[in-house]
């Protein structure tokens, strides 16, 4: 996925889509992978995703299917083993107000579904695992309420293993659970938002109803440890299952147009422990029905080809596994469908009745054994133990303890567990337990976990045989999960039992490369006359005079009805090597033909080009000389009237100041001669005024004069006295 990522087109939008579906991994390796005794980070999930991709190749989205997780594991883990990852990331690298809001601490040992042998891992940072996974979370697209349910439905199941039971006797003399500690119980409350009652009287009491009948049995201690794993191992699964549709609505294609699929498939390969359970055994039937696929499109296709083709063939012995499919999925004798009917029937059912049934169908089949066959091949094989049966598979023999099939494969939930989550005020829980809401209450029984799966492995066979399909076969190179450490033993075994060495006798023995006759025309004509550039009739034809042509022996291949066979790769390697330095001549002349054309191109640019600039320079030449011109008709222009304007100022000028000559001569005659009429006036006036005052004087004299005289005359007659009377005003 990385490389398909990186390979792709780029754009924000595909960026995004690609950043998605690299993201879901995380996300579902936390919660669905956890650490075995050979790997640290082993898949207990299968997963098929299809990733969907536009004409161009960029990814338009995905669509995620999970196969089996294996929930058992939450409640009890194989010795060296762990639990799934987030129990151990969480409690790692959350913050403290985080864990305070989960209501868990930090210390592993005070939780009894996380074994303590292997909680800490070398070389696993739980911590920064922990800070990857709520950042993947957040770029595939779960909101902040999403998220912080995801994990407070986590807490509550780590915290379900907490809760333990002591025995009560009631009056009826019946056994009866109670809950030891109910601060755990209400701790899981408050995180689910159920009533506490009603999750403690689930544990306690089961309903059975029988069509219009209720009847009230309570637990003792066994059961409602039994009811308390169930509930905790139901919980973890549906909150899985929750994730995978909520990454599935995040990463699927917006767009409906025509899309190509790659399907991705990442499962569980063979396992062999040292106590092999219904988990294994259910892993281990998968594998055989992927074996078998790989069987049919690689050697049993291989040799059905030949015979179609006509070609002469040797047959080659393989090992088929559908006889071992057979034994486990057979409808009528088959393991999973003797358990289903175990599982149903009434009366008393245990694990041990499973095996009679198992003892009794299959005891002739020759891949399986078991101390209680009545087959006499297996009555002296001490080193099978009674309680178990062993299965000759394709990858070798496995021994699976029968212990735990008949619970295992029921997966039953007390219907007073689904009904007390689906009362929960949690909206996620809610939503996981639909089955608990009483108006749709369905007493048919659930489908048992082995025909489930049985069902969805043949749904995935079914999609992979339409699909054209590449193997990666992972070859561990030592059991210690250290660098630098190849077994030779453990490396041949698996090669052994994953086929290979059948694949490569049979390509040995067959033909080497086969191709149909168009294409293998379409890719070598180019090495006969004949042939290129185009060939004229039938392909198959064409393909005969070309291997003539090139004087190929007629041992090294052979003509099919629609294909060509090529029996060993040095003849292919020669047609390569002949193609190869063909399409470097024809490289070649094309390349001479190109730079020709390029060259002449280029001249004929060039021509046009200059043609252009000529035809630009000569108007820009002409425009120049042209503004030259008008510039100096211009200036030419702005001389003359400028002389005309200046003698026409002159002129204007010369008569102004003849205007204001005569005006100023003019001013200056009137101005004399009002002074010459003034100074007259002056003149005359004081003529006027001396005469008056002459006049004056004159009278005044005369006035005085005759006054004195008249005066004097008296005074002498009458005093003999002399007297003058001195005035300068006339006297009347």
């Amino acid at each position: 996925m990385s490389y398909v990522a990186a390979v792709c087109g780029k754009g924000a939008e595909v960026n995004q889509v690609k950043e998605q579906l690299l993201q879901s991994n995380p996300v579902l390796e936390a919660f669905g992978n956890a650490k075995t005794v050979r790997n640290d980070n082993s898949s207990r999930f299968g997963k098929y995703m299809d990733i969907e991709f536009d004409f161009k190749g960029d990814p338009l989205g995905g669509v995620i299917s999970n196969y089996l997780l294996e929930k058992s594991r939450v409640v009890k883990q194989p010795r060296g083993e762990r639990n799934f990852h987030i129990f151990y990331q969480i409690l790692s690298g959350a913050s403290e107000d985080f864990l305070c809001k989960l209501k868990l601490e930090q210390d592993f040992s005070r939780y009894n579904y996380l074994g303590l042998d292997s909680a800490k891992v070398n070389g696993v940072d739980d911590a920064a695992n922990f800070r990857t996974v709520r950042n993947a979370m957040q770029i595939v697209g779960f909101m902040d309420h999403e998220t912080q349910s995801v994990f407070e439905v986590v807490a509550a199941v780590l915290k379900l293993g907490n809760i333990e039971f002591k025995p009560e006797s009631r009056v009826n003399g019946l056994d009866e659970s109670k809950i030891k500690d109910k601060n755990e119980l209400k701790e899981i409350c408050e995180l689910t938002g159920i009533d506490q009652s009603v999750l403690e009287r689930a544990f306690s009491f089961r309903t059975v109803e029988a069509k219009q009948e209720k009847v009230s049995t309570t637990l003792n201690v066994a059961q409602a440890y039994y009811a308390r794993d169930a509930l905790a191992k139901n919980l973890y699964s549906r909150l899985f299952s929750w994730l995978v549709t909520r990454i599935n609505e995040s990463i699927k294609a917006q767009t409906k147009v025509r899309k190509k699929v790659m399907g991705v498939l990442d499962i569980y390969g063979f396992e062999i422990f040292e106590d092999n359970s219904f988990e294994q055994f259910i892993i281990n039937y998968c594998n055989e029905k992927l074996q078998q696929i790989f069987i049919e499109l690689t050697l049993k296709e291989e040799q059905e080809e030949y015979i179609r083709e006509g070609i002469e063939w040797t047959h080659i012995e393989y090992f088929n596994n559908a006889i071992i499919c057979d034994l486990i999925e057979n409808n009528q004798t088959g393991i999973l469908a003797m358990l289903d009917e175990e599982c149903l029937r009434p009366g008393t059912v245990t694990d041990d009745t499973f095996l009679e049934k198992l003892n009794q169908v299959c005891a002739t089949h020759q891949h399986f054994e078991s101390r209680m066959s009545k087959c006499s091949r297996f009555l002296n094989d001490t080193s099978l133990p009674h309680s178990c049966f062993r299965i000759q598979h394709y990858a070798g023999k496995v021994m699976y303890q029968v212990e735990g099939f008949v619970d295992k494969n029921n997966d039953l939930l007390y219907r007073d567990l689904s009904q007390a989550m689906w009362k929960a005020n949690h909206s996620l829980i809610k939503a996981l337990f639909p089955e608990g809401n009483p108006a749709k209450i369905n007493l048919k029984r659930p489908p048992t976990a082995g025909s489930q799966f049985k069902a969805s492995v043949a749904t995935l066979m079914k999609n992979l045989q339409t699909k054209n399909p590449n193997y990666i076969r992972c070859i561990k190179p030592n059991d210690k999960k250290a660098a630098h450490i190849f077994n030779d033993a453990l490396v041949c075994h698996q090669i052994r039992y994953l086929g290979l060495l059948e694949n490569v006798r049979v390509r040995r023995a067959g033909y080497a490369f086969r191709q149909a006759y168009e294409p293998c025309l379409e890719r070598y004509k180019m090495l006969c006359k004949q042939t290129w550039p185009h060939w004229r009739g039938p392909a198959r034809a064409g393909v005969e005079v070309l291997f003539n042509e090139l004087e190929i022996p007629e041992e090294e291949f052979s003509f099919g009805r629609s294909k060509i066979f090529i029996r060993n790769p040095r003849t292919l390697f020669k047609l390569e090597d002949l193609r190869k330095q063909r399409l470097e001549d024809l490289a070649t002349l094309i390349e001479k033909i190109y730079r020709g054309w390029k060259c002449r191109t280029r001249f004929l640019l060039m021509k046009k080009s200059q043609i252009v600039i000529a035809s630009w320079y000569r108007r820009y030449a002409q425009q120049k000389k042209y503004q030259k011109i008008k510039s100096s008709a211009i200036i030419v222009q702005s001389y003359i009237r400028g002389w005309k304007a200046r003698k026409l100022l002159r002129e204007l000028k010369h008569q102004k100041r003849c205007n204001e000559a005569a005006t100023i001569i003019a001013a200056y005659w009137h101005g004399t001669q009002a002074r010459r009429e003034l100074r007259r006036l002056k003149e005359e006036a004081r003529n006027k005024h001396a005469i008056a005052v002459i006049w004056a004087y004159w009278l005044g004299y005369k006035v005085l004069h005759a006054h004195i005289t008249f005066f004097c005359r008296v005074g002498s007659s009458l005093h003999g006295n002399q007297v003058v009377i001195c005035t300068n005003k006339p006297l009347d």
